[in-house]
């Protein structure tokens, strides 16, 4: 473990081509994975996470590169996650777009990084937190996570960060859809990007309209803004709101509430993949699966029934509870 370690070191103290091959050992599930993330464990939690999320073609990475443009200029060091939920390989148009973002100032501590959802159902990459982890623990002060919004996604990226930035533009369509993805209890900042074209407008007022009211003191009033960041307007303004939602956050210990409850999800998940990663290690399913297809086929049973029957067989117990009915 001396080469992880001195690999760890260096990317603690910034190097960027350690950072990202500590990345690149998470991301690819090596062996020294859990060492690696055991070990930046203690240098992380000092970061300020913003989830960017929305429908292909509104313009997130354009807002995102301005956005960037915002914190490097105040002197803030910037981490970026930009996940490809098209391609197990990384290639294909929506990393091609993420190449042409023009934060490469060389005086700016920037680092970028793409990775592929591959078959995760959902936006966001399993290891797209370690991957922010890492990023934090390393020194980014600023981390934006930049994912297509494709159904899960947009909760997914919610239970990651402390800021959801949702980005749509003037053809994102029926309101009604728009709720139906569950954009409204999710976001704390609403963007109609590209708002120079028609309808932008008309998009800004229908999701006021179904916005629940907020109270200063009680809850976060969730803002609209229109933008058009290929012209960098209203950016300004959006940087200025997000600084708004991170000091609202930081009172009432809303910060440690949402980040706790943050962990109780990813924890649960974990145990979750663990036990099934233990028990499909541990035993020899085929012929058992073979064996109960056939009982369910000849409606011997039913799946759930034979799921609780392999299961109990396993960890030994007589009796699992058995499913509630409605």
């Amino acid at each position: 473990m001396k080469e992880i370690d001195s690999l760890i070191n260096a990317a603690l103290g910034g190097h960027k081509l350690s950072i990202a091959r500590l990345i690149s050992l998470v991301e690819r599930g090596d062996r020294a994975a859990p060492y690696i993330l055991e070990r930046i464990s203690p240098h992380t939690g000092n970061a300020y996470t913003i989830g960017v999320t929305g429908p292909p073609g509104a313009g997130k990475s354009t807002l995102v590169d301005r956005l960037v443009h915002l914190f490097c200029h105040n002197r803030y060091s910037v981490g970026i996650v930009a996940v490809d939920p098209t391609s197990p390989f990384s290639g294909g148009a929506l990393l091609g777009d993420r190449v042409r973002m023009s934060t490469r100032e060389k005086s700016w501590n920037i680092f970028f990084r793409s990775m592929s959802a591959g078959r995760v159902m959902g936006g966001l990459s399993r290891t797209t937190r370690e991957a922010a982890r890492i990023l934090d623990a390393c020194g980014k002060q600023i981390i934006i996570i930049e994912t297509v919004g494709v159904g899960q996604s947009e909760l997914d990226i919610a239970q990651a960060t402390d800021t959801v930035i949702v980005v749509l533009m003037p053809e994102s369509g029926d309101t009604i859809q728009i709720m139906k993805a569950g954009l409204m209890e999710i976001a704390d900042i609403f963007v109609v990007n590209k708002a120079d074209r028609p309808g932008a407008e008309n998009v800004s007022q229908s999701i006021q309209g179904m916005l629940p009211p907020g109270t200063a003191t009680l809850r976060w009033s969730t803002p609209v803004y229109r933008t058009a960041a290929s012209l960098n307007k209203g950016v300004d303004e959006l940087y200025e709101a997000i600084w708004r939602h991170r000091k609202f956050i930081q009172e009432a210990s809303r910060w440690e509430l949402r980040r706790k409850a943050q962990l109780k999800k990813e924890l649960q998940r974990r145990i979750e993949e663990a036990l099934s990663e233990f028990l499909w290690q541990k035993f020899t399913l085929n012929e058992d699966l073979d064996r109960l297809v056939e009982d369910i086929w000849k409606q011997k049973t039913d799946p759930g029934a034979a799921a609780r029957r392999i299961v109990s067989t396993w960890l030994q117990c007589k009796d699992l509870p058995a499913s509630k009915g409605p």
